[in-house]
């Protein structure tokens, strides 16, 4: 049986790349004006965010759904 192809957009993307791509694109006081959370707007920081992000399922939800925005 051949393997299925993921039609997910994030298969493969972890949230470590997601959000570094969302921080090289608008920077983190852009970011921190369209998620207002923060992890974003008090001395942010890459590992700050992803603890905060994996434990907060409604918050990585926005940042997911912000980065379907810019790829899309």
């Amino acid at each position: 049986m051949p393997p299925t192809q993921s039609n997910d957009p994030l298969h493969g993307i972890t949230l470590e790349m997601l959000l570094a791509r969302l921080v090289e694109e608008y920077g983190w006081e852009e970011l921190s004006a369209r998620i207002p959370i923060k992890c974003f707007t008090d001395n942010p920081s890459i590992k700050s965010s992803l603890k905060f992000l994996r434990k907060t399922p409604w918050a990585r939800k926005k940042v997911e759904d912000l980065y379907l925005t810019l790829i899309s």
